[in-house]
């Protein structure tokens, strides 16, 4: 667990997200799910809006436009443990879900490589931070770079497998919950 593992990290998921969006059927990328809940794209957006305004904020910490304040506990079992705990239904906050919206596979495509360009000219910024400077959080409270860095590779992989249940409930809409 360490800065590098966790770029590595993200790297990897978002291939499996580039690897799923060229197999999902276009007919399918805008309709809500037989499970209910967010499209395709709906998912995919928010994703990757939620990952660059991460990003952002991690970027400021590395800048020293934080401030220094403790890591909740129950925070530091969630980075620790690479997941979200598991069981607990999670809401967007607000200031996100106003702003999902549905975009072509072409613009999420497009969104997905600035993402990894802006990451990849971040890393030798996370490298050199102050790891006392943090800046806030919606829910998880104030978090270092490392810390962000480490939150958006769980929050993808944590969507990764709501794309999974998407499909499933496509496959399979018999077994709706």
């Amino acid at each position: 667990m360490g800065v590098k593992s966790d770029y590595k990290w993200i790297q990897h998921i978002v291939e499996q997200y580039q690897l799923k969006l060229q197999k999902i059927d276009d007919s399918l990328w805008h309709t809500t799910p037989p499970i209910n809940g967010w499209s395709y794209s709906e998912v995919y957006f928010h994703i990757f809006d939620a990952s660059m305004l991460s990003l952002l904020q991690l970027i400021s910490s590395t800048e020293g436009k934080g401030k220094v304040k403790p890591t909740a506990f129950v925070v530091k079992l969630i980075l620790f443990a690479g997941m979200l705990p598991p069981g607990k239904k999670f809401v967007a906050p607000k200031t996100l879900t106003d702003r999902l919206k549905q975009l072509t596979k072409e613009e999420l495509s497009l969104m997905i490589n600035e993402f990894l360009k802006e990451l990849s000219l971040a890393l030798p910024k996370i490298l050199k931070a102050d790891l006392i400077i943090k800046t806030p959080h919606p829910k998880m409270g104030y978090l270092n770079s490392g810390h962000w860095l480490r939150f958006i590779a769980i929050h993808l992989n944590h969507h990764l497998k709501q794309l999974n249940r998407i499909e499933k409930s496509f496959k399979f809409p018999s077994l709706q919950q």
